[in-house]
Protein backbone atom coordinates (compact mmCIF):
# COMPACT_ATOMS: atom_id res chain seq x y z
CA UNK A 1 0.00 0.00 0.00
CA UNK A 2 1.26 3.73 -1.05
CA UNK A 3 1.58 6.04 1.82
CA UNK A 4 0.19 9.13 1.12
CA UNK A 5 1.82 12.38 0.63
CA UNK A 6 1.45 14.61 3.80
CA UNK A 7 0.14 17.49 2.02
CA UNK A 8 -1.49 18.01 -0.96
CA UNK A 9 1.33 20.35 -2.71
CA UNK A 10 4.08 17.88 -0.73
CA UNK A 11 6.47 16.32 -4.18
CA UNK A 12 8.50 13.06 -3.62
CA UNK A 13 10.48 12.83 -0.82
CA UNK A 14 14.58 13.99 -1.63
CA UNK A 15 16.91 16.33 -2.87
CA UNK A 16 15.59 19.94 -3.78
CA UNK A 17 11.97 18.38 -3.29
CA UNK A 18 12.14 18.37 -0.09
CA UNK A 19 12.67 22.13 0.15
CA UNK A 20 10.03 22.95 -2.15
CA UNK A 21 7.64 21.08 0.26
CA UNK A 22 9.35 22.67 2.96
CA UNK A 23 8.13 26.27 1.96
CA UNK A 24 4.25 24.94 1.72
CA UNK A 25 3.63 26.56 -1.54
CA UNK A 26 0.35 27.71 -1.67
CA UNK A 27 -0.10 28.45 1.84
CA UNK A 28 2.69 30.69 2.15
CA UNK A 29 1.58 32.58 -1.04
CA UNK A 30 -1.86 32.48 0.85
CA UNK A 31 -0.26 34.25 3.89
CA UNK A 32 1.89 36.55 2.13
CA UNK A 33 -1.41 37.52 0.17
CA UNK A 34 -2.54 38.88 3.82
CA UNK A 35 0.21 41.26 5.03
CA UNK A 36 -0.63 42.74 0.64
CA UNK A 37 -4.24 43.09 2.31
CA UNK A 38 -3.53 44.97 5.02
CA UNK A 39 -0.92 47.32 3.68
CA UNK A 40 -3.69 48.18 0.65
CA UNK A 41 -6.04 49.28 3.04
CA UNK A 42 -4.02 53.03 3.10
CA UNK A 43 -5.29 55.69 1.00
CA UNK A 44 -1.46 55.73 -0.71
CA UNK A 45 0.62 52.51 -0.80
CA UNK A 46 4.17 52.86 -0.35
CA UNK A 47 5.54 50.15 -2.77
CA UNK A 48 9.24 49.90 -1.90
CA UNK A 49 7.87 49.57 2.47
CA UNK A 50 5.00 46.91 0.97
CA UNK A 51 7.77 44.74 -0.31
CA UNK A 52 10.24 44.71 2.82
CA UNK A 53 7.15 44.14 4.56
CA UNK A 54 6.35 41.05 1.88
CA UNK A 55 9.81 39.78 2.46
CA UNK A 56 10.18 39.86 6.34
CA UNK A 57 7.09 37.51 6.62
CA UNK A 58 8.13 35.57 3.76
CA UNK A 59 11.66 35.00 5.95
CA UNK A 60 9.56 34.53 9.43
CA UNK A 61 6.77 32.63 8.11
CA UNK A 62 7.82 30.94 4.78
CA UNK A 63 11.13 29.83 6.09
CA UNK A 64 11.55 30.05 9.77
CA UNK A 65 8.40 28.69 10.73
CA UNK A 66 8.17 26.14 8.46
CA UNK A 67 11.52 24.94 9.40
CA UNK A 68 10.82 24.59 13.40
CA UNK A 69 7.57 23.27 11.94
CA UNK A 70 9.19 20.10 10.35
CA UNK A 71 12.16 20.18 12.98
CA UNK A 72 9.32 19.55 15.41
CA UNK A 73 7.89 15.98 14.67
CA UNK A 74 8.94 15.67 10.55
CA UNK A 75 5.48 16.65 9.84
CA UNK A 76 5.77 16.45 5.74
CA UNK A 77 8.67 13.58 6.38
CA UNK A 78 11.35 15.46 4.57
CA UNK A 79 15.39 14.12 4.76
CA UNK A 80 16.28 17.58 5.04
CA UNK A 81 18.90 17.48 8.11
CA UNK A 82 18.41 18.87 11.54
CA UNK A 83 20.67 21.15 10.95
CA UNK A 84 19.89 22.16 7.91
CA UNK A 85 16.24 23.08 8.82
CA UNK A 86 17.72 24.90 12.15
CA UNK A 87 19.77 26.96 9.59
CA UNK A 88 17.18 27.98 7.83
CA UNK A 89 15.15 29.12 10.75
CA UNK A 90 18.05 31.43 11.54
CA UNK A 91 18.45 32.84 8.86
CA UNK A 92 14.75 33.01 8.11
CA UNK A 93 14.62 34.81 11.56
CA UNK A 94 17.17 36.91 12.01
CA UNK A 95 16.46 38.78 8.12
CA UNK A 96 12.86 38.90 9.36
CA UNK A 97 14.15 40.71 12.73
CA UNK A 98 16.63 42.62 11.21
CA UNK A 99 14.24 44.12 8.10
CA UNK A 100 11.58 44.92 11.37
CA UNK A 101 14.41 46.82 13.18
CA UNK A 102 14.61 48.70 9.77
CA UNK A 103 11.49 49.56 10.20
CA UNK A 104 11.66 51.18 12.65
CA UNK A 105 14.16 53.68 12.03
CA UNK A 106 11.87 54.19 8.68
CA UNK A 107 8.12 54.49 9.81
CA UNK A 108 7.64 54.22 13.90
CA UNK A 109 9.40 52.97 16.72
CA UNK A 110 6.46 50.88 17.92
CA UNK A 111 7.40 48.21 14.51
CA UNK A 112 9.75 46.92 17.35
CA UNK A 113 6.34 45.53 19.38
CA UNK A 114 5.59 43.92 15.69
CA UNK A 115 9.06 42.49 15.69
CA UNK A 116 9.11 41.17 19.15
CA UNK A 117 5.08 39.51 18.61
CA UNK A 118 6.28 38.13 15.48
CA UNK A 119 9.49 36.65 16.48
CA UNK A 120 7.65 35.35 19.63
CA UNK A 121 4.62 33.39 17.26
CA UNK A 122 7.05 32.02 14.64
CA UNK A 123 9.05 29.88 17.38
CA UNK A 124 6.32 29.49 20.39
CA UNK A 125 3.44 28.33 17.79
CA UNK A 126 5.80 25.85 15.87
CA UNK A 127 7.99 24.42 18.91
CA UNK A 128 4.54 24.42 20.74
CA UNK A 129 6.08 25.92 23.94
CA UNK A 130 4.45 26.26 26.81
CA UNK A 131 2.98 22.57 26.26
CA UNK A 132 1.55 23.54 22.96
CA UNK A 133 -0.57 26.85 24.59
CA UNK A 134 0.41 28.60 21.44
CA UNK A 135 -0.19 25.99 18.67
CA UNK A 136 -3.77 26.49 18.91
CA UNK A 137 -7.13 27.32 16.83
CA UNK A 138 -7.17 30.74 17.85
CA UNK A 139 -3.38 31.67 17.97
CA UNK A 140 -3.37 30.36 13.97
CA UNK A 141 -5.79 32.69 13.31
CA UNK A 142 -4.50 35.59 15.18
CA UNK A 143 -0.39 34.80 14.27
CA UNK A 144 -1.06 33.86 10.33
CA UNK A 145 -3.91 35.88 9.67
CA UNK A 146 -4.92 38.92 11.84
CA UNK A 147 -0.90 39.78 12.36
CA UNK A 148 0.27 39.58 8.57
CA UNK A 149 -2.38 42.02 7.92
CA UNK A 150 -2.33 44.69 10.83
CA UNK A 151 1.30 44.66 10.39
CA UNK A 152 1.43 45.14 6.95
CA UNK A 153 -1.10 48.31 7.49
CA UNK A 154 0.90 49.72 10.62
CA UNK A 155 3.96 49.04 8.27
CA UNK A 156 2.45 51.52 5.59
CA UNK A 157 2.42 54.81 8.11
CA UNK A 158 2.97 53.42 11.61
CA UNK A 159 -0.33 53.77 12.44
CA UNK A 160 -3.68 51.60 12.91
CA UNK A 161 -6.44 52.12 11.05
CA UNK A 162 -10.05 50.98 11.18
CA UNK A 163 -9.49 49.71 7.85
CA UNK A 164 -6.21 47.61 8.72
CA UNK A 165 -8.06 46.45 11.64
CA UNK A 166 -10.86 45.44 9.56
CA UNK A 167 -8.73 44.07 7.32
CA UNK A 168 -6.89 41.77 9.73
CA UNK A 169 -10.40 40.65 10.96
CA UNK A 170 -11.16 39.34 7.90
CA UNK A 171 -7.83 37.61 7.52
CA UNK A 172 -7.97 36.07 10.74
CA UNK A 173 -11.24 34.60 9.72
CA UNK A 174 -9.88 33.01 6.58
CA UNK A 175 -6.99 31.88 8.36
CA UNK A 176 -9.46 30.21 11.09
CA UNK A 177 -11.62 28.77 8.03
CA UNK A 178 -8.03 27.81 6.78
CA UNK A 179 -7.43 25.54 9.96
CA UNK A 180 -11.39 24.03 10.22
CA UNK A 181 -10.48 22.58 6.98
CA UNK A 182 -6.86 21.63 7.22
CA UNK A 183 -6.57 20.12 10.47
CA UNK A 184 -8.91 16.99 9.82
CA UNK A 185 -7.52 16.68 6.56
CA UNK A 186 -3.96 16.53 7.58
CA UNK A 187 -4.56 14.09 10.22
CA UNK A 188 -6.08 11.84 7.60
CA UNK A 189 -3.42 11.92 5.58
CA UNK A 190 -0.79 11.41 7.78
CA UNK A 191 -2.03 9.46 10.43
CA UNK A 192 -5.19 7.45 9.21
CA UNK A 193 -4.76 3.81 8.47
CA UNK A 194 -7.76 3.16 6.92
CA UNK A 195 -11.23 4.72 6.42
CA UNK A 196 -14.08 1.97 5.38
CA UNK A 197 -17.92 2.40 4.97
CA UNK A 198 -20.22 3.48 2.24
CA UNK A 199 -23.23 5.96 1.66
CA UNK A 200 -26.61 5.41 0.88
CA UNK A 201 -28.90 7.74 -0.54
CA UNK A 202 -32.41 7.90 -0.60
CA UNK A 203 -32.75 6.88 -4.44
CA UNK A 204 -30.98 3.77 -3.39
CA UNK A 205 -27.69 4.44 -4.58
CA UNK A 206 -24.46 4.13 -2.70
CA UNK A 207 -21.38 5.02 -2.49
CA UNK A 208 -18.03 3.92 -0.51
CA UNK A 209 -16.31 6.37 1.71
CA UNK A 210 -12.76 5.95 1.81
CA UNK A 211 -9.74 8.15 2.58
CA UNK A 212 -10.11 9.96 -0.59
CA UNK A 213 -13.34 10.59 -0.29
CA UNK A 214 -13.22 11.57 3.04
CA UNK A 215 -10.36 15.07 1.92
CA UNK A 216 -11.90 15.88 -1.73
CA UNK A 217 -14.29 18.35 -0.42
CA UNK A 218 -12.15 19.82 2.30
CA UNK A 219 -8.61 19.74 0.20
CA UNK A 220 -10.79 21.22 -2.88
CA UNK A 221 -11.77 24.02 -0.81
CA UNK A 222 -8.20 24.61 0.66
CA UNK A 223 -6.74 24.67 -3.21
CA UNK A 224 -9.51 27.27 -4.63
CA UNK A 225 -8.87 29.19 -1.13
CA UNK A 226 -4.90 29.19 -1.70
CA UNK A 227 -5.99 31.05 -5.29
CA UNK A 228 -8.36 32.79 -4.29
CA UNK A 229 -6.84 34.93 -1.08
CA UNK A 230 -3.49 35.97 -3.61
CA UNK A 231 -5.86 37.35 -6.17
CA UNK A 232 -7.99 39.34 -4.07
CA UNK A 233 -4.60 40.71 -2.92
CA UNK A 234 -3.42 40.71 -6.36
CA UNK A 235 -6.85 43.05 -6.94
CA UNK A 236 -6.10 45.57 -4.45
CA UNK A 237 -2.17 45.84 -5.24
CA UNK A 238 -3.31 46.44 -8.98
CA UNK A 239 -5.97 48.99 -7.51
CA UNK A 240 -3.43 50.93 -5.50
CA UNK A 241 -1.24 51.17 -8.29
CA UNK A 242 -3.91 52.37 -10.30
CA UNK A 243 -4.57 55.48 -8.08
CA UNK A 244 -0.71 56.65 -8.05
Amino acid sequence: MTAERPAFYALSRGGWRDYVTLLHPPYTLWHLSYVVIGACTVEDVNLAYLGWSVLAFFGAVGLAAHALDELNGRPLRTATPSSVLVGIAVVGLVGAIGLGIWGAFLVSPWMLLFVVMGAFIAIAYNLEWFAGTFHSDAWFAIGWGAFPAITGAFAQSGRLTWAGVLAAGACAMLSAAQRVLSTPVRRIRRNAVSIEGRAVYDDGTEEPLDNAWVRAAPEAALRFLSIAVPLVAAAMLAAAVARR
